[in-house]
C-alpha cells in the first residue's frame, strides 16, 4: 500500500518528504510525478512506506499539517484506474 500527498508545494523534492515521514517509520519509497510536457512538479506524490501501521502513524499525523507554507492532504493512495475507458465507452480512433 502506498500514501498520497497532496497539496505539496512546488519546490519540494524526495529528500524534504522522506525526512518528513521517515519520523513515522522507514521510507521505502518516494515518487513525485511530474508534468510530461513542462518537468514541473505536480503537487502531489506518493509515498510508501515499510509497515501499514507506519502509513497510518503518517497519514494521523499529517493529514491537514502545515508544511511549506500548504495544508497537507494524506491518505490512503486508491489503486490507478484502468486508462484504457478514459474515452468515456465511445470508439472514437482519430489518431
Amino acid at each position: 500500500m502506498s500514501i498520497y500527498v497532496g497539496n505539496l508545494s512546488y519546490e519540494v523534492n524526495q529528500e524534504d518528504l522522506n525526512e518528513v515521514f521517515a519520523e513515522y517509520g522507514t521510507v521505502k519509497r518516494v515518487h513525485i510525478p511530474s508534468d510530461r510536457e513542462t518537468g514541473r512538479v505536480r503537487g502531489f506524490a506518493f509515498v510508501e512506506m515499510e509497515s501499514e501501521a507506519n502509513e497510518d502513524k503518517a497519514i494521523e499525523a499529517l493529514d491537514g499539517a502545515e508544511w511549506m507554507d500548504r495544508a497537507l492532504k494524506v491518505n490512503k493512495a486508491k489503486p490507478r484506474e484502468d486508462r484504457s475507458s478514459f474515452s468515456g465507452g465511445r470508439s472514437n480512433n482519430r489518431f
